[in-house]
């Protein structure tokens, strides 16, 4: 069995404590049954459905059982201030929702390598301006007039295209004499 962190133990303590809460709660009310004589409660005591593992563990439920609904409430948001936390139940039960650490997060997108780039042509001389009408044919499988028209209207050439693509793509123009950019 994998050992809990000793947030974990705690996250599953305030889960008991409300459970029990709740239960104790339930029980203290007293419902009509839908036909008189009958109890809408069951009055069977509910079997615990993890085995106790320790002593520490049997008195801290054991306080957690003489807690009223009230100190139940303040014990779930001290808990909640003091490993910030999010005790609202989500799913029912016992589930508990945890606060996402804003620090990590932003760690792993920052980490992650951009894999696909643009190629904007920013400017051709007219003095070059055949020569890279040649070289965008090559490169984009263009026609002449297609090409002469990329060409008259400097933009994005290329869109989403692997590093190594562009970055060839641009040698090749820069040495036809056009001003482009990666981007």
């Amino acid at each position: 069995m994998a050992r809990r962190s000793p947030l974990a133990s705690v996250l599953a303590l305030v889960a008991l404590g409300i459970t029990l809460a709740s239960w104790c709660f339930r029980s203290c009310q007293q419902p009509s049954g839908f036909v008189s004589g009958f109890s809408a409660v069951p009055r069977h005591p509910r079997v615990p459905a993890v085995a106790m593992q320790s002593e520490k563990v049997d008195a801290i439920v054991a306080s957690l059982k003489e807690l009223t609904l009230l100190e139940a409430s303040e014990f779930v948001k001290a808990i909640e201030e003091t490993f910030g936390v999010d005790a609202s139940a989500s799913g029912g039960g016992g589930m508990m929702m945890m606060a996402a650490a804003a620090g990590p997060a932003e760690e792993l997108e920052e980490k992650v390598e951009k894999t696909e780039f643009d190629l904007i042509l920013k400017e051709v001389p007219k003095d070059k301006k055949i020569a890279c009408i040649k070289v965008v044919r090559t490169l984009l499988e263009l026609g002449l007039k297609e090409a002469k028209e990329r060409v008259d209207d400097p933009g994005k050439l290329m869109e989403a295209q692997p590093k190594a693509k562009v970055e060839e793509a641009m040698k090749l123009l820069m040495e036809a004499g056009a001003k482009c950019e990666i981007v």
